[in-house]
């Protein structure tokens, strides 16, 4: 009998306890009676005040849930050399306090209260990408609802890493990540969810994102990873935003002064072959291009190979190429027109085989006509140059207005002669005509290969 007394004395204190912790339960019910006339009264909440540096709940094995939305309200700037994204957000968290309740009907139908944020418990909440201290202002409130739920808002400029991609600079598209997550506590303490959808995210940040400058947003995707630190498990919630730049400035800029100078070198290939002007004209062409090159500079990214710096090596390449293939038909065109060498006999051949397939053949003149006057142009003399056929295999060169002076040594060179500078000269300009077809060739190419790579 005597072992049965403590057992029923044990059993009256866990009556008493419990009745007590249910009364303790009630008391927290808020009475609000007085707000008519003097307002909150301070000594309702002070209970709650007491309790800020205590998560807020009733058992500390229950985990608080914290809901997680933000808006996206700028996009700063996206530097490529340092990989990171500066972003201005307002992030919005909402969660339970079960120590705060009031009934609307007895408070004169108030159901949301404002709240000094630094009289209540927060969520220590960060995101795991940002790389600078908290930039959020102090002094913001949260408000209350009669229910015990609270709602806190808070803008913040976040600089985050980013790995951005600029292989397709000037139409990339980059992927940044937001991952918001609790610093302290772990899945046992705090579980994070989401308070809105995050299509509604997405469009309520298309809606107020304030620049409208390089950077526009495409879309916002969510993932729930959990994080392990160690033997800790984190809850965390990742945000990917994708994110679009705005190509105008730098297709008007780069782009297309780039294309109009490697157009003019095209077109500079008309000029003809015996000027002197077609070899100075691509050396300035060449230089403009650098001093263009220098001053667009800016503008690309510092660190990386992006696909525009190959194609400005390109436009670069293709000018200096067009310059030597000029050097060259000059060459060979003052080869041709001082000691030009004897000409081999399959190069011989081949010209034969073109002038063959390129000029149709013409009927046969008269004797009379064939032996009249001609005058053509030769490479090197600035005077016209009279042909006078002597007859059959015979031509000798009459120039005018230029006696005694070296140019006129025509006069004195054997149709042999005469006919090895036609030969050379002639094959300078089929040259000339073939490097410029495969100049042309090789542009298209490559800037058609360009193109297909930045559309996708």
């Amino acid at each position: 009998m005597g072992g049965e007394q403590p057992d029923g004395r044990r059993f009256l204190l866990c009556l008493v306890v419990s009745l007590l912790l249910q009364g303790r339960a009630n008391a927290f019910t808020m009475n609000c009676s007085g707000f008519e006339r003097h307002g909150v009264d301070p000594a309702i909440f002070q209970a709650v005040f007491d309790r800020k540096a205590f998560r807020p709940v009733t058992n500390q094995s229950y985990p608080t849930h914290v809901n997680i939305s933000f808006t996206l309200s700028a996009i700063l700037q996206v530097d490529p050399q340092l990989q990171l994204m500066t972003s201005f957000l307002w992030i919005d968290l909402t969660w339970n306090n079960p120590f705060i309740s009031w009934d609307p009907e007895e408070c004169i139908g108030i159901k949301e209260l404002s709240v000094s944020a630094e009289q209540m418990w927060l969520p220590d909440i960060f995101i795991l990408e940002s790389m600078n201290v908290s930039l959020t202002p102090s002094g913001f409130t949260t408000f209350v609802t009669s229910e015990g739920q609270i709602k806190y808002s808070m803008p913040m400029r976040v600089t985050s890493i980013c790995n951005l991609d600029i292989f397709y600079f000037p139409f990339d598209q980059q992927n940044c990540t937001l991952t918001f997550c609790s610093f302290l506590y772990t899945v046992d303490s705090m579980l994070l969810g989401m308070d809105k959808e995050v299509w509604e995210i997405t469009n309520l940040s298309r809606k107020v994102i304030w620049t409208r400058g390089e950077w526009e947003l495409l879309s916002i995707n969510k993932a729930t990873p959990k994080l392990f630190v160690g033997k800790n498990l984190y809850d965390q919630i990742m945000f990917y935003v994708a994110i679009r730049r705005r190509p105008t400035l730098y297709v008007i800029n780069l782009l297309v002064p780039s294309g109009l100078l490697v157009a003019i070198d095209a077109f500079s290939f008309y000029l003809p072959a015996e000027s002197q002007n077609r070899a100075p004209f691509k050396i300035t062409l060449l230089l403009g291009y650098n001093v263009f090159l220098l001053m667009m500079n800016d503008l690309l990214p510092a660190t990386g190979t992006p696909l525009i710096s190959v194609y400005f090596a390109l436009c670069l390449s293709l000018m200096v190429v067009s310059l030597l293939e000029t050097v060259f038909i000059t060459y060979l065109l003052h080869l041709a027109t001082t000691q030009p060498p004897p000409m081999p006999w399959w190069l011989h051949s081949l010209m034969l085989r073109y002038t063959r397939k390129s000029c149709p053949a013409t009927a046969p003149q008269d004797n009379n006509k064939s032996l009249g006057h001609s005058t053509t142009h030769l490479p090197g003399l600035k005077e016209p140059v009279e042909l006078v056929a002597k007859g059959p295999g015979l031509v000798v060169a009459e120039v005018h207005g230029c006696p005694k002076q070296p140019r006129c040594r025509q006069e004195h060179e054997t149709p042999q002669q005469q006919q090895l500078v036609e030969l050379w000269v002639q094959f300078s300009h089929l040259m000339d005509t073939l490097l410029f077809r495969l100049y042309l060739l090789f542009m298209a190419c490559s800037i058609i290969t360009i193109i297909i790579l930045w559309s996708t």
